[in-house]
């Protein structure tokens, strides 16, 4: 793909300006002058972003939300073609920051990783054999970022019907009332998905359609993307965690209570 890309090591001693720039004095011209930071690229990788604390991760909010920094009274755009990637190790957690809630629910998902199956292992092997020889395969064709933009128009096009729009709209409805879905249900909720979930579902729906050929969303787009959407932005009640219920057992109660369009 076309664009730059930029991988941050998060470390607890990272500091919020490390990641956006700041105003650097200039003695010979006697003013101020910004230097960006890493954050100024297209595709952000912030490698085991709760390494850092929340104040350094934080700083990461109004570029995810707004696509824009403010430094001092000015504020900078970043590009057009932006996007913020960031990996949490699940095993370690001795000197890592829990992400607070406002940062995840900026994430348009959270993919859980698994090891690789035999055959994605050998791959792997393979990749890295050829890579330590330098015979590495001939690099594959780039897309440009007028194509991305593109292909981003035609997916605002895809057509989703009312019932289907409803249909989201229920599924969210019910992670803020749980309870009149079943008692087991309600029991497990906290707290329920923010209006940013609406609108995940809605882009990301209408995206599994294109990537399918169809120009219409089905129901079945978007529960497929529904367990991506909704394992970070669910807060699980105390007897849900006490009896081991998982993120993605609450998004299969959720799909399997609320009637589909």
């Amino acid at each position: 793909m076309e664009g730059d890309f930029q991988r941050i090591q998060f470390t607890p001693d990272l500091l919020p300006a490390d990641i956006t720039g700041s105003d650097i004095y200039r003695p010979e011209q006697g003013n101020f002058e910004f230097q960006a930071g890493p954050v100024f690229h297209n595709l952000i990788l912030a490698d085991e972003i709760n390494r850092a604390p929340a104040k350094v991760q934080s700083a990461l909010l109004e570029a995810m939300a707004e696509r824009q920094i403010s430094i001092g009274n000015r504020s900078y755009p970043l590009p057009d073609l932006f996007l913020v990637m960031a990996t949490q190790n699940p095993i370690e957690q001795e000197g890592t920051y829990p992400l607070p809630e406002a940062q995840l629910d900026r994430f348009l998902m959270h993919v859980s990783v698994d090891y690789p199956d035999a055959v994605a292992e050998r791959q792997i092997l393979q990749l890295a054999r050829e890579d330590a020889s330098g015979t590495v395969s001939a690099e594959p064709p780039v897309v440009d970022q007028a194509t991305i933009m593109a292909a981003r128009r035609e997916v605002l096009a895809v057509y989703m019907a009312d019932k289907i729009e409803e249909y989201i709209v229920q599924l969210i409805q019910a992670t803020r009332q749980p309870e009149a879905y079943g008692q087991e249900l309600g029991a497990w909720l906290e707290f329920g998905a923010s209006p940013r979930a609406t609108i995940a579902i809605d882009r990301c729906a209408r995206v599994q359609a294109w990537l399918e050929g169809r120009d219409y969303v089905t129901p079945d787009d978007v529960r497929d993307v529904l367990p991506d959407i909704l394992r970070h932005r669910l807060i699980l009640s105390f007897e849900a965690e006490a009896a081991g219920v998982s993120t993605d057992r609450v998004i299969d109660s959720l799909i399997t209570s609320v009637p589909s369009a």
